[in-house]
């Protein structure tokens, strides 16, 4: 299948991959019928995904059941209705109707908008209003059902709520009833590459969330994400931890993963994945490649591993937040694995990475790749050279790189303030170092600036991470007459450090951040609490411990 979109598919370093990679764009391309129906053809017994719950049942899905599905979905969604363009919102946790959804969608050339379960009224509400959307897609679960009831009177665009589980409310459809009832599919006219297929809602840490739209091509801008960052091949059972409503579901559980051919492994439960659980399961299903946020490897370090058999595991990839190098170090001492960092956004595919013939640098996002030109600029618009921190920025004016978004969505000027001048703008800090390898510091927002000092909140974090006393940290600035800021930290302890003395605690934190980092970047007030606030997607609001 690479052949098909690839000049080139092996590389022998690094500067042959910088070189040669190349991606051959078809006209009118389709996710759902170029890759997965093409495999279906080809292969048709090839397993595509590997679907198991909590309650112990699995379900393997070929490429052939896969294309029956979402034909049958399609002709489903055709007959209620949906067509090119409309807007569809799927709330699906990680049922296996999610994928079937996703590509029928794709052939009629309608919008997806992936949304997690943890949605409430006026979320919903807010989403339907300004995406337009036209037809809800749903688990058949108590809560989600009631806070879609609640925000469906304030949904003027919205004609449709579909169930996929047991709970059909009145007024809803049954979506199995209907994919077993439906019609011979019939396709329709075929989309443009330039039309928008899929919307993400980003859940930033301030503002209500900016609305991306991806167009057609965005598929394959992610074979980079799963044959080069993944490591992935047609043999790979590869599990990435993330709800479907989130963009790390497309990263990491289908485009790149079926472009390359590789099976995808979902695991369906109910609130949190215990370490332990999430080590069992590699062992059981033989799982070889594994994706997900330092906080889940902060977690399993803390787990005895070697009383779990993980040997099929080949490759673990981490992205979504910075890598303290502590867990890195860790990590790989139990297990003998690397830990490969990688950097992108929802607006893009994987931009800055580590990849298989890079060293990884414990804390660094990696290399720049091929896909994008990444480079560190300052306010002024100047390319920084070496260890000059900036923002990290890609370069647009020839040409919109392949897997970077089309637009915010009825937003021409917010669009307009991330794109101008033939550079997209992450708002993201980070350095270079003489290798190249670029080091994230924080948000623009995020960085502290103390008696002129530049100060970085992932540094001191990472530097925190590191002190038995922390379970999770937060560094922000403090208003402070003499310095401007100073910095602050705010810290959820871990359980055998609860009941100490809290003032001698501090004082001992603090030490030990003079040790372990400039002194000049110490938190000089520290505060305890029982949790982080967080957004819904799990990132810390750095923005709420500011204003609070």
């Amino acid at each position: 299948m690479l052949e098909r979109f690839l000049k080139q598919t092996s590389f022998e370093s690094y500067e042959d991959f910088m070189q040669n990679y190349e991606v051959r764009v078809p006209a009118n391309f389709n996710f759902a019928y170029d890759v997965v129906d093409a495999w279906a053809e080809t292969n048709p017994s090839k397993r595509a995904m590997l679907w198991t719950n909590e309650d112990g049942e699995a379900h393997t899905f070929t490429f052939h059941d896969l294309k029956e599905y979402s034909d049958r979905t399609a002709s489903y969604f055709q007959s209620i209705g949906i067509g090119k363009g409309d807007v569809v919102m799927l709330i699906l946790k990680r049922r296996y109707e999610w994928w079937l959804c996703m590509l029928a969608l794709h052939k009629l050339g309608a919008i997806v908008v992936p949304a997690t379960h943890l949605l409430r009224k006026h979320d919903i509400e807010y989403r339907c209003k300004a995406a337009d959307i036209h037809t809800i897609v749903a688990c058949g679960d108590i809560e989600i059902i009631h806070h879609v009831e609640a925000a469906k009177l304030y949904c003027p665009t919205l004609k449709n709520l579909v169930s996929i589980g047991e709970i059909i409310p009145k007024g809803w459809k049954d979506f199995h009833r209907g994919i077993n009832s439906a019609a011979p599919f019939i396709s329709p006219e075929r989309n443009d590459n330039t039309d928008t297929m899929l919307m993400y809602f980003t859940s930033g840490t301030t503002g209500q969330p900016k609305m991306v739209c991806h167009d057609f091509t965005y598929p394959l801008g992610h074979i980079i994400t799963a044959r080069y960052w993944h490591n992935l091949d047609e043999d790979s059972l590869h599990l990435t931890l993330s709800d479907t409503g989130w963009g790390k579901a497309a990263w990491g559980k289908l485009y790149g993963q079926w472009i390359v051919g590789a099976t995808v492994f979902v695991y369906d439960y109910e609130g949190k994945f215990p370490p332990t659980d999430i080590l069992r399961t590699i062992e059981k299903h033989r799982i070889t490649s594994f994706c997900a946020p330092p906080t889940v490897f902060r977690f399993l370090i803390k787990e005895d591993i070697s009383a779990f058999d993980i040997s099929s595991l080949r490759y673990c990839t981490v992205a979504g937040e910075s890598l303290n190098p502590s867990v890195f170090e860790e990590w790989h001492r139990l297990t003998g694995i690397c830990l490969m960092e990688g950097y992108g956004q929802t607006e893009t595919t994987l931009s800055i990475g580590t990849y298989p013939w890079c060293k990884p640098k414990p804390g660094s996002m990696g290399v720049r790749g091929p896909q994008y030109r990444a480079e560190i600029m300052d306010n002024e618009g100047n390319i920084l050279g070496a260890d000059q921190e900036g923002e990290i920025v890609i370069y647009t004016k020839e040409r919109k790189p392949l897997g970077l978004f089309k637009e915010y969505y009825h937003d021409p000027q917010l669009t307009a303030s991330a794109n101008y001048n033939g550079w997209y703008h992450t708002g993201d800090i980070a350095y270079r170092d003489r290798d190249g390898y670029f080091w994230f510091v924080g948000r623009t927002d995020d960085v502290i600036k103390s008696s002129g000092y530049r100060i970085g909140p992932f540094e001191v974090e990472s530097a925190l991470m590191r002190h038995p006393s922390v379970l999770e940290c937060a560094i922000t600035g403090a208003p402070d007459e003499i310095r401007g800021q100073v910095v602050k930290a705010t810290i959820v302890l871990t359980e055998e450090y609860r009941e100490k003395n809290p003032k001698e605690l501090v004082k001992e934190i603090q030490a030990y951040v003079k040790e372990a980092t400039a002194p000049y970047k110490y938190p000089r007030i520290v505060e305890f609490v029982d949790e982080l606030p967080k957004t819904i997607s799990g990132k810390i609001k750095h923005f709420e411990i500011r204003n609070r």
